[in-house]
């Protein structure tokens, strides 16, 4: 059975978030590598558009969480913990006070590096000290040979919807070409 329909029978053909019905794909929580089917949710567009876009959140779409927040699954657990600490309003920070999360299921939420103070976040920046995001686009300023391959990543390749390493904050992940590979910071300007 594909994620898709899984996803679907498993909300009932709803929003898992905020109860919509109307326009919802599958959304795979981003800076997770678990098992497809415990870190998608099924959402819609409203939705994935403020989880991927913190300029666009509206506080009072995102008051469905407190009845959310509550599911049985994982990863719409995630990404009410997650939206949570996105939106800043006195009413969420009684929702985090309310919410229980398992141990390795918070691990997975702070995994995008909400929740953390400013001070304790990694920052990513490019050569020219521009703060890089998750899903920002890159450009190579040098040839740089991948290790363990032949391969040779020219300079000038652009490498799109990159992701932060959240250990490090002089890496980041890109795919060239086939190829998903680690990239130093030091290497890439932000287009």
């Amino acid at each position: 059975m594909s994620l898709e329909r899984i996803l679907k029978q498993r909300s009932n053909t709803t929003c898992e978030l905020c109860g919509n019905t109307d326009k919802l794909t599958g959304y795979n929580i981003p800076d997770i590598k678990e098992r497809a089917d415990k870190t998608a949710l099924y959402a819609c567009n409203i939705c994935i558009e403020q989880m991927t876009d913190s300029n666009q959140i509206d506080a009072n779409h995102w008051r469905c969480l407190n009845d959310s927040m509550w599911s049985e699954h994982e990863a719409v657990k995630i990404m009410a913990w997650r939206m949570l600490n996105r939106i800043e309003a006195d009413w969420t920070q009684d929702l985090l006070g309310m919410m229980y999360l398992e141990d390795n299921v918070l691990e997975l939420a702070k995994a995008s590096g909400d929740g953390e103070e400013e001070a304790d976040k990694l920052i990513h920046r490019d050569v020219n000290g521009v703060v890089l995001n998750h899903g920002d686009s890159v450009v190579l300023i040098k040839d740089l040979k991948v290790k363990g391959s032949s391969m040779v990543a020219k300079q000038g390749t652009a490498v799109r919807n990159i992701r932060l390493d959240h250990e490090n904050e002089t890496y980041i992940e890109g795919k060239v070409g086939p190829t998903r590979i680690v990239i130093i910071t030091e290497y890439v300007k932000k287009i």
